[in-house]
């Protein structure tokens, strides 16, 4: 990040003691939730049970509906103030948005462990 008067600030995010497997993204809702994984990659094909964890691309406005039956996020894209985060902050919900090809590592139906405080996801 390059300040107004042009200081190049650098660094990395604090993680200190993450689990050896552990999935890392960027945390934007705390609390921690364990539960089923739905790897959902189109709002149309969404199947989910109360209690699921959602795991998706991204959200935008339409996802909103499915937010009343999940109880955790993980999303691909997003930051602190991308729709996704800022829904389940709303919601009570943890979540860890900006995970690095989330769709692929955690599978349909795995159980898994969220991480909203910390920011990284463990498959149980």
């Amino acid at each position: 990040m390059i300040t107004s008067d042009g200081e190049i600030i650098a660094g990395e995010y604090k993680r200190g003691n993450l689990p050896v497997e552990a999935i890392v993204g960027l945390p934007v809702s705390s609390g921690v939730i364990e539960g089923r994984a739905r790897v959902i990659l189109n709002m149309e094909d969404a199947a989910l049970e109360d209690g699921d964890i959602l795991v998706t691309p991204f959200t935008d406005p339409s996802w909103t509906p499915l937010f009343v039956s999940i109880k955790d996020l993980v999303t691909e894209v997003g930051g602190l103030m991308t729709h996704g985060a800022v829904i389940a902050r709303e919601y009570g919900l943890p979540a860890v948005v900006g995970v690095e090809n989330a769709t692929k590592l955690i599978k349909d139906g795995q159980r898994i462990r969220v991480n909203g405080t910390d920011g990284y996801i463990e498959i149980l």
